[in-house]
């Protein structure tokens, strides 16, 4: 079993623990999620590669940020500020965050791997920039770092 999915039991049981029901609901769905990929992959006890977790991972971030905007939009403050407190126990499973020199750093050298000179560049830009980033940056970030370098 991967270092992942141990660290995750670990957290569900410290919030049950602690009788901390936020925290275990959206721990749940994590693991619901990270189950429901297993079993796509190959089977319900096919492992899988903290790569891929951390990939879920953003992606239930991803659908928090959504729902906080639509909630936003629709005047419910409430619902918003507990997807913002779901978003913030799910990050705790991501990498640390690159800084902003350090996405520079790796665009700079994204841009001297692809030759990238024009906007029309910027798809194998992003390709390379992601691979180097590792997840450890937001993609919007990344995009608009790739097009004001390119304009």
């Amino acid at each position: 079993m991967s270092t992942f999915v141990e660290s995750l039991s670990e957290d569900i049981k410290n919030a049950m623990r602690a009788k901390d029901a936020l925290a275990l609901n959206t721990l749940r769905a994590l693991k619901t999620a990270l189950t429901n990929a297993s079993i796509e992959k190959g089977g319900l006890n096919t492992p899988l590669e903290d790569a891929e977790c951390l990939a879920i991972v953003r992606k239930q971030i991803k659908q928090r940020q959504d729902s906080i905007e639509q909630f936003e939009k629709a005047g419910r403050a409430e619902l918003a500020e507990t997807e913002k407190n779901e978003m913030a126990i799910l990050q705790k499973f991501l990498p640390a965050a690159l800084s902003a020199e350090e996405i520079q750093a790796l665009l700079d050298q994204a841009i001297a791997t692809t030759g990238a000179t024009s906007k029309a560049d910027m798809g194998r830009t992003m390709k390379v920039l992601q691979e180097l980033v590792n997840g450890r940056a937001d993609g919007r970030a990344l995009s608009e770092a790739v097009m004001k370098r390119l304009s």
